[in-house]
């Protein structure tokens, strides 16, 4: 709550202060011009090749896993094994901007709850009607229609997949497994479509559009005509739901900050401090230090203006904060880097280590990165 409250709080002194520069001169209208030149650049070089991969990468692995379903061989599944990897890298690359269409249509727990709840698992193995839905050839919109959460997504797929860190044999699957997984695979398919045609319109494949029509999925902004990207890119204009570019910068901060702190806070310290040695996320494939060095990528690639091989200084989040305070720019990097470098150094696999000093550190890395990202909000709404 306490990020829902204070991004309300900035985003009305943006607002307040955009109504207030009205009358400035030309610094005003120069900074402006530039945060929707950063924006801009985020909606394109950020958000959307990396949703674009995502949906690109997810839609191969349901068709390799209902290939596999039909014809099982451990050369075919250790394939699919590293897709879902290639899939998930690019999901978690992504969660510093689960605004917009992953927060308003509910994408992020629909796909990556965990644990696994492997009660209700086992219940719905033994449960033959929910298994002849799952069957059909709608069972991917059957499976994210009655599926709980818990047994859904990135980690329904993992748990059948991978055991103790290392892909199973196509042995070691059973018929109603692949059944399950299949349909899995297609919801997981279809909501990564919801958030590459979400934020990228008519730019998406039409494929892919048809596919979310069909289903009855929406994917614009409030059920409007605009897709996410355009609302970012029309920031400060009349249908926008951002006041003005300014709070739309904001925005893309405040979701850095909330993946910086959810990293430490809660991936790695549930565990870490004992509070919940359970919630540990990619136990089977045992990639969770994978994840949360991602997750920070996902920072890293916002703040410096796009996935690697698309970046633009000139139009960057650390560009445009060293314009206003460059030791703030510089301690953000400092502290992106050395978030990075305490990930990486966990011993691995984390779900087999959760307790060690190393983690602590990591903790307190994501956390000293949080809040000096909580700084740049504060410096962007006051400049």
């Amino acid at each position: 709550m306490k990020h829902i409250t204070k991004t309300l709080a900035v985003m009305v002194l943006s607002a307040m202060t955009m109504c207030l520069a009205s009358c400035k001169d030309d610094p005003f209208e120069i900074n402006d011009e530039t945060a929707g030149e950063v924006a801009t650049q985020f909606v394109d070089h950020t958000v959307a090749p990396t949703y674009t991969a995502l949906a690109e990468k997810t839609e191969l692995l349901a068709s390799m896993l209902a290939t596999l379903k039909e014809t099982p061989t451990n050369a075919g599944l250790q394939d699919a094994c590293n897709m879902f990897l290639q899939a998930r890298e690019q999901w978690e690359k992504s969660e510093a901007f689960l605004f917009g269409a992953a927060g308003d249509y509910g994408v992020d727990p629909h796909i990556d709850s965990w644990p696994l709840d492997e009660t209700a698992f086992n219940t719905l193995m033994g449960n033959n009607n929910m298994l002849a839905l799952l069957a059909g050839e709608d069972g991917d919109a059957k499976a994210g229609e009655l599926l709980s959460n818990a047994l859904l997504g990135f980690h329904g797929l993992e748990y059948i997949l991978f055991a103790n860190g290392q892909p199973k044999t196509a042995d070691q699957i059973t018929a109603d497994q692949w059944t399950y997984v299949v349909a899995v695979a297609g919801d997981l398919r279809n909501r990564c479509y919801q958030l590459e045609v979400g934020w990228l319109g008519d730019a998406a494949p039409a494929s892919h559009i048809a596919k979310l029509d069909d289903l009855e999925m929406q994917y614009t902004v409030a059920g409007g005509d605009l897709s996410y990207g355009q609302n970012m890119k029309r920031a400060g204009q009349a249908g926008s739901t951002y006041v003005s570019r300014t709070a739309a910068l904001i925005a893309i901060v405040q979701g850095c900050a909330d993946i910086a702190d959810e990293v430490g806070s809660s991936k790695i310290n549930s565990a870490y401090a004992g509070e919940d040695v359970t919630y540990i996320e990619s136990p089977y494939s045992q990639k969770s230090i994978i994840d949360f060095h991602n997750n920070i990528v996902s920072i890293q690639n916002v703040y410096l203006g796009g996935v690697e091989g698309q970046r633009d200084n000139e139009k960057s989040l650390h560009n445009y904060v060293k314009t206003i305070d460059a030791s703030l720019d510089a301690r953000v990097v400092d502290a992106i880097e050395t978030a990075l470098t305490k990930i990486d150094a966990m011993p691995a696999p984390f779900v087999e280590h959760y307790s060690d000093p190393k983690n602590g550190e990591a903790v307190a890395a994501c956390a000293a990165l949080e809040g000096v990202l909580s700084e740049v909000i504060d410096a962007i709404s006051n400049n």
